[in-house]
């Protein structure tokens, strides 16, 4: 498995280390989240403590179906569009939650971005928040030319939204016979097996961003009332599903996350059903690594934003 900035490790581990000396002095993460713990991180930015900044460039809409979207448009001609799909466990996060990245790669890239906010769990568990998806990117499929000026389309996201992006592309093959429209994935530390893969089950409690309670209580809210089999469904897992005539993938996840077999596994299904995958194992790097100032989270997007710029050419 060959691992990429290992010349940032020190900095990494160290921040991982103070991260899990600040987390052993705030209450355990159960696997149910209370009331008013959800209300804090639905309040917050996503591993924060403070609300995220809501920039004037953002221009929230409501699209086909009653679905709400956060759009960034930069002056001029764009070169294709964005779907951007939130993590946070299917629970919390918001479309306004990374304004400022958002904003930067519409600028930099010369894309249109179009954030989701899908509806959340527990009050909207499985399939509220994939239909949402679904329906905004038919709805990208259908009126970007006319919207935004291109048919180039590419789609992507974090954790929780990294599932909903490979979601999405399958309902749109196998519902709506869409193959082709989008021409780049790009999923950054996702969860595509809800039964649980090796590195999730064997992860235990460490306080990090995530751990093994963490994801099985995201998975019961997410799809209540259903065992292990059933997430084995594609439905649900998508590390289950025909991955054939999905578009180039770019897949990163980090060493120290509980995730970490889900990437290698899907990178290796999806180069099996014959489409590119750059696969990216960042050396220390906990979930969620890019929520913090670190060396790898600028490098992260530095080349996300590249991958984004060649994708379908």
């Amino acid at each position: 498995m060959p691992l990429t900035d290992q010349d940032c490790l020190a900095e990494t581990l160290a921040f991982n280390r103070q991260f899990e000396a600040a987390a052993a002095s705030r209450p355990a993460r159960g696997r149910a989240l209370d009331a008013d713990l959800l209300a804090r991180l639905r309040r917050n930015r996503l591993a924060g403590d403070a609300p995220p900044v809501r920039l004037p460039q953002g221009r929230d809409r409501v699209v086909a179906g009653g679905v709400r979207v956060r759009t960034f448009v930069p002056a001029g001609p764009v070169d294709g569009v964005y779907l951007h799909i939130h993590g946070g466990g299917w629970s919390f996060g918001s479309a306004d939650g990374q304004d400022e990245r958002l904003w930067r790669i519409a600028e930099e890239v010369r894309l249109a971005v179009v954030s989701v906010d899908y509806r959340l769990a527990p009050e909207h568990p499985f399939p509220a928040g994939p239909d949402d998806c679904e329906a905004a990117a038919r709805w990208l499929v259908e009126h970007a030319a006319a919207e935004f000026g291109t048919e180039r389309l590419l789609i992507g996201g974090e954790s929780a939204g990294a599932h909903l992006g490979v979601l999405t592309l399958l309902r749109l093959r196998d519902r709506h016979g869409i193959d082709g429209a989008f021409q780049g994935a790009h999923l950054l530390f996702g969860p595509y097996d809800l039964s649980m893969t090796p590195s999730q089950r064997a992860f235990g409690s460490r306080r990090l961003l995530s751990n093994t309670e963490a994801l099985q209580g995201s998975y019961e809210s997410f799809s209540p009332g259903t065992g292990t089999e059933e997430r084995r469904s594609p439905e649900l897992s998508p590390l289950y599903a025909d991955l054939a005539g999905l578009p180039p993938a770019r897949i990163v996840v980090g060493t120290e996350d509980p995730l970490l077999d889900d990437s290698l596994f899907l990178a290796q299904r999806w180069r099996a059903a014959g489409a590119p995958v750059d696969l990216e194992v960042v050396a220390g790097a906990m979930h969620g690594f890019t929520l913090f100032p670190l060396t790898i989270t600028e490098r992260q997007f530095a080349r996300e934003r590249e991958f984004l710029a060649a994708a379908g050419r």
